[in-house]
């Protein structure tokens, strides 16, 4: 999943693709780069950030989807936690609704899900959206996400929403220290239990600074490691989609883990 934030103030390309012929570039050149699916964002859910308004959102994201409708063969996918800005997305040509807040911050949206049969991406998250990063410690930080994450699917399930439209993201670095996402990311086989798709976000995230010792204070496009090592981990402990900035790099790295998780023809013995 290949990220394409049209906002001013995104923790890494903030401000880069606001302008819609440089965003539909931009999304152009993730397919490109061997994306599957595009996912974009019309607010930013960093540290610090405020809620912008519903309708800033959709005119940030709205002018982007018309365009690219029809001339993606990827499905688009909208990061949203609004109902009304989920179904005008749908409406423009979106197939994905990402939601932050898997359900909580707007009940509508279940019935937006229903209705279209749009895929939906269910993350982990505490408090509200002003409080997203402000969370005090987590005492089972696994135990936490995996309950809180089965009511989002038992609420799907209720609502008549098909379980093939649900992907489960644990929401890495939401309402989690370092250490409770780093704790999250070592048990992702206690989240498989739950029978769904596992969507891992760790791309260019700001733990990865805090758990470099006697290394350098990295800024966001220097995280490249971090997320290679972070993703390389979640695949092998079964996550099926990563949500990644550097597409290209990140689909090499992916296609060389596939490549080696596959069994191959037996190989004889011997020294080379």
């Amino acid at each position: 999943m290949g990220i394409l934030n049209v906002t001013p103030d995104s923790f890494s390309d903030g401000g880069r693709f606001q302008d819609v012929n440089a965003a539909v570039a931009r999304a152009e050149q993730i397919q490109e780069q061997g994306a599957d699916v595009l996912d974009i964002g019309g607010e930013s859910s960093r540290p610090g950030s405020l809620p912008v308004s519903e309708e800033e959102e959709l005119r940030r994201i709205l002018p982007v989807i018309e365009m690219l409708n029809g001339r993606l063969s990827i499905p688009i996918s909208v990061d949203t936690y609004r109902a009304r800005v989920a179904r005008m997305a749908i409406d423009a040509g979106a197939q994905i609704i990402n939601d932050i807040s898997a359900f909580r911050f707007d009940q509508e949206m279940v019935t937006v899900i229903r209705n279209t049969h749009a895929g939906v991406v269910l993350m982990h998250s505490r408090g509200s959206r002003e409080e997203l990063h402000r969370q005090s410690p987590m005492v089972d930080p696994t135990g936490e996400v995996q309950r809180e994450l089965h009511a989002s699917t038992r609420i799907a399930a209720n609502a008549g929403i098909e379980r093939s439209s649900i992907v489960l993201d644990p929401g890495i670095g939401f309402g989690k220290s370092a250490e409770e996402s780093l704790i999250v990311l070592r048990n992702l086989q206690a989240l498989s239990q739950l029978e769904y798709p596992l969507l891992i976000g760790t791309s260019r995230k700001s733990f990865l600074r805090k758990i470099v010792s006697n290394g350098p204070m990295l800024e966001a496009e220097d995280r490249l490691w971090g997320t290679a090592a972070t993703t390389a981990r979640a695949i092998f402990d079964g996550a099926h989609v990563v949500r990644v900035h550097d597409v290209a790099e990140m689909r090499v790295f992916v296609d060389t883990l596939d490549a080696l998780e596959t069994p191959g023809p037996p190989q004889a013995n011997g020294a080379l």
